[in-house]
């Protein structure tokens, strides 16, 4: 039988961390996200289809093109933040199936099915996204995810072929000392689940 994470994980993953709004000036490098992206990438999926792409929003010329598209209230988040990352998904993932899942053919599946890929493919990439942020606080990062954007000019600007879209943002960095709201409350196992 596994067992369980450490108390000191548990506390880094869940129970103390934090959304983030403001992060000092610590750049983060590639070999962070380098390393980000290795452990997310194993993350289950449905059908190990893997459709997350993730583009790391962090020279100032890309900022400059992504704060239009941003809501008035995040675009002082993302100008502080070391990196923004949109998370996308890629509408033809099916492509890669062959090499990435061998049980049966996939790809025809989804290719027959529009609606069904396009489900998939926004589903499947916010769990990547999820993934990204508890390996994000593995490597000591802070996050904060965000909606407030446009995703129609999101994908305008950074996915114009049409074929990846836009799904959501994660500022990554390091947080400031107090970089965050007071935290809320949670609802209770009886008020959201069921065990029958």
């Amino acid at each position: 039988m596994k067992s369980s994470l450490d108390q000191a994980a548990l506390e880094r993953l869940f129970l103390t961390a934090r959304t983030y709004n403001r992060f000092d000036s610590q750049p983060v490098d590639d070999a962070t996200l380098q390393n980000l992206h290795d452990l997310l990438k194993w993350g289950p999926t449905a059908v190990n289809c893997l459709p997350g792409r993730f583009v790391f929003v962090r020279s100032p010329a890309a900022k400059k093109r992504l704060l239009p598209c941003l809501s008035p209230g995040n675009v002082a988040k993302v100008e502080k933040a070391p990196v923004t990352v949109i998370v996308a998904h890629d509408s033809q993932f099916y492509e890669f199936l062959p090499n990435l899942w061998t049980a049966y053919d996939a790809k025809s599946v989804y290719e027959a099915d529009p609606a069904g890929a396009a489900e998939a493919a926004f589903r499947n990439s916010s769990l990547q996204g999820a993934y990204l942020i508890l390996a994000a606080r593995s490597l000591g990062l802070d996050c904060g995810p965000m909606s407030g954007f446009d995703q129609a000019k999101v994908d305008q600007e950074f996915f114009p072929d049409g074929r990846w879209k836009s799904n959501f943002l994660i500022n990554l960095g390091y947080g400031e000392e107090g970089g965050y709201y007071p935290r809320g409350p949670r609802l209770d196992f009886k008020d959201t689940s069921l065990i029958l």
